[in-house]
């Protein structure tokens, strides 16, 4: 029995990982990867690089982050403690789905990982206080091809749930698409 069902969703490409809990009554056990089980998804691409972060504040935002080719990562984002509204934006230029955006909730309590092809800028909203998230990297982070967008551009649209109460300088920082934006190719 695998303990992972890949679940599509409306962009191409895109997809969650539900995690199938196994219990009694002494806890619980999740597996968070499984190269085995996961290729169908991850193919050849190797986890190189694993981050741990925490977010301390409720309605916090992070992003909208990416990586420009040759990169650009695939990124499997887990939710360890608190709940957080995570969102990727389609930035593939010769997508049909191009500018558009897709959020999920994930938590300590719904076993959902995000699967985040190279493409898409990733950032999230925590929805409780102290938040820990757990990212799977297919490339280690190059500050040179470190890419961003504005959270806030009106052009996406995001539909962030709750009012932002803080966001650091450098996403602040971000530009918005503008008409001219190309996206990125892969």
């Amino acid at each position: 029995m695998s303990r992972f069902e890949i679940k599509s969703t409306p962009i191409t490409g895109l997809q969650v990982i539900q995690r199938r809990l196994i219990g009694d009554q002494r806890g619980s056990l999740s597996r968070l990867f499984c190269r085995e089980e996961l290729h169908p998804l991850i193919g050849e691409r190797q986890i190189t690089q694993i981050n741990h972060m925490l977010t301390a504040e409720k309605a916090a935002v992070r992003g909208m982050h990416f990586q420009y080719p040759p990169y650009a990562e695939m990124k499997l984002v887990t939710c360890l403690r608190g709940e957080v509204f995570d969102v990727v934006v389609d930035l593939r230029h010769d997508s049909a789905t191009f500018l558009g955006w897709h959020a999920e909730i994930l938590s300590c309590n719904n076993y959902k990982t995000f699967a985040i092809p190279e493409g898409f800028a990733h950032g999230f909203q925590t929805l409780s206080d102290d938040c820990e998230l757990i990212y799977l990297h297919t490339a280690a982070y190059q500050p040179s091809a470190e890419g961003g967008l504005d959270a806030l551009d009106p052009a996406i649209g995001i539909d962030w749930p709750l009012t932002i109460t803080k966001r650091s300088s450098r996403d602040q920082a971000y530009p918005n698409v503008g008409p001219n934006f190309a996206g990125i190719t892969q």
